[in-house]
């Protein structure tokens, strides 16, 4: 989940909301990477999750970083939410997933070097006060009740109303851990086509990535009940947007369609105020009940625009959100898989013919068997396996034109493209065989 963002000040003219997404436009010279992963923190001796305060604890793993690594905290009140440094920020989901939100890279190898030093300082702390982290898409046995609770205004607004809108929202919430990449657009043409590429292929990355098929204790009947669980969660502000595949599609129209969406809160003096089920169009005439006669400025419309969550989401760049966490390998395949197909134009144009057949019936037919059954997935005739090896051609293809050895971080999604098996099917192969039905070993097995 996002922090309080900065956009800018009052919003003056309608204009401004669509404008600040082309703001987001640069040369291909500048265009970077950001990667961010989700992982779940454990106690080793009870396999408990690991709580906000305490000797053992979010808070303490905190302190330890910033005395040590020379991170600096962030803070809600008087409690510490997150850290920040050098353009990189970690931060806390609700039940206590600790995500690396990676700093702005030049290439693969300065992301998967960020990872590196992220998790070995992480484990210097971690390590004496016996607490590890898990890289899986769900928390195999973790019940509701179990989970701890951050301290952040922003998730005991968004709880409440989870559970008004949808049936899943509060597992997405507290239960869930995503690896996803932050990548940038030239211009809104190109914002078009990468959005339309990455929409209709993150069905792919659900596949080649799921890593949930345990939930509450036990089978959940999917691969990726991570990604089951957002098609439960609240559709105003989910799903494949059928919309930008039409005809003039660009910024204004993304921007009328989180116009629509309902709000959440408004940031303010460090407070977030319940906005829950209001209008920003209300707000944009003066007219919202929670401020009444204020206006919006730009960092409430940055705000708004990290309250939607579809498969794939534009602020000023695109965000690839389709994929369950997993291992370091797994973490660094995500951003070079969508590098290679994104920063490339022959690539990009090759995954547009790809997918450019695809009818809404069928991108959301191949959502569904991703969650389902990962690579052995199909939907009107199309194979996920054959449209993974596909794509995951066409990446590597992308990397290797960039000339800088990046195509090494795709070998994961080589492998299960050539075999048809993920992380997900490996983990079902234990729990039926070696570990006899237990997820106890899955902690272990799962730790980064």
């Amino acid at each position: 989940m996002s922090i309080p963002q900065s956009g800018g000040g009052p919003i003056e003219d309608f204009s401004q909301l669509a404008a600040y997404m082309e703001s987001g436009s640069k040369p291909k010279a500048q265009w970077t990477i950001g990667t961010e992963h989700e992982k779940f923190g454990w106690l080793t001796d009870t396999h408990a999750p690991l709580p906000y305060a305490g000797p053992r604890s979010v808070s303490a793993l905190f302190d330890g970083l910033v005395a040590r690594f020379g991170w600096t905290p962030v803070r809600e009140g008087d409690n510490i939410i997150g850290l920040t440094r050098n353009g990189a920020n970690i931060s806390l989901e609700p039940g206590g997933q600790f995500e690396l939100s990676g700093a702005m890279m030049p290439d693969m190898h300065a992301s998967a070097a960020e990872l590196r030093t992220h998790l070995e300082e992480v484990a210097t702390i971690a390590d004496p006060m016996g607490v590890r982290f898990m890289g899986i898409g769900a928390a195999p046995e973790w019940r509701h009740e179990a989970m701890p609770v951050m301290p952040k205004g922003r998730y005991r607004l968004m709880t409440d109303y989870m559970g008004r809108v949808g049936t899943h929202g509060t597992q997405m919430m507290y239960r869930t851990c995503t690896v996803q990449v932050n990548l940038d657009y030239g211009s809104e043409a190109d914002m078009v086509k990468k959005l339309r590429v990455s929409l209709a292929l993150q069905p792919v990355a659900t596949a080649l990535f799921a890593s949930s098929p345990f939930f509450d204790g036990g089978l959940n009947g999917h691969k990726s009940w991570r990604s089951r669980i957002w098609r439960g969660l609240d559709n105003s502000r989910t799903g494949m947007l059928p919309f930008a595949f039409d005809e003039g599609f660009g910024f204004q129209a993304y921007v009328d369609w989180v116009l629509d969406v309902p709000m959440y809160f408004v940031y303010r003096d460090g407070k977030y105020i319940n906005a829950l089920g209001q209008s920003f169009r209300d707000f944009l005439k003066g007219e919202l009940p929670a401020l009444p006669g204020e206006k919006p400025t730009l960092s409430d419309w940055a705000d708004h625009m990290t309250t939607v969550f579809p498969e794939a989401r534009v602020k000023k760049y695109i965000e690839m959100r389709g994929a369950d966490c997993g291992d370091e390998a797994h973490i660094n395949a995500l951003p070079a898989f969508w590098v290679g197909l994104m920063y490339d134009q022959t690539a990009l144009d090759a995954a547009w013919d790809l997918v450019k057949g695809l009818d809404g019936e069928t991108r959301e037919g191949l959502r569904v068997a991703a969650s389902v059954s990962a690579l052995q997935g199909q939907a009107n005739g199309v194979k996920l396996q054959d449209l993974a090896r596909a794509a995951v051609a066409l990446s590597h293809a992308g990397l290797a034109a960039r000339g800088m050895g990046e195509e090494r971080y795709l070998a994961p999604l080589v492998a299960s493209v050539a075999s048809g098996e993920v992380q997900a099917d490996r983990w079902l192969q234990l729990y039926h065989g070696e570990w006899a039905g237990s997820l106890a070993p899955i902690y272990a097995a799962s730790s980064l």
